[in-house]
């Protein structure tokens, strides 16, 4: 089970096992996914996308490739956005600038 991510790593990488869910953690809400409706990643160092059957969450940053090759695992337990003034401050190579979940709606 995921817990709220409260230190300020932009993402956590389970190093030994398979995770259920994804937790998005945003600056007003905690967006929870459970891996088994992943669909399909896609992605570079700079935008990785994450299709789930009923979302898709797209994450914009730098040296996001960690985050594609744990995907296929189910080993990328959260992501986090970047508080603003974290970015300015930021020396890392890597970190994610933005997330954007889109709901996709039933018709």
């Amino acid at each position: 089970m995921n817990t709220p991510s409260i230190d300020k790593s932009p993402w956590t990488i389970s190093a030994d096992s398979m995770t259920p869910t994804l937790e998005v953690v945003l600056a007003k809400q905690i967006v929870i996914l459970p891996w088994n409706q992943f669909v399909y990643a896609e992605g570079g160092d700079d935008e990785v996308r994450i299709a789930f059957a009923s979302h898709d969450v797209i994450v914009r940053g730098a040296g996001l490739s960690p985050l594609l090759h744990a995907i296929p695992g189910y080993r990328l337990a959260s992501i986090r956005e970047v508080a603003r003034q974290e970015l300015f401050s930021t020396s890392e190579m890597r970190f994610i600038r933005e997330i954007e979940i889109r709901r996709f709606k039933a018709e």
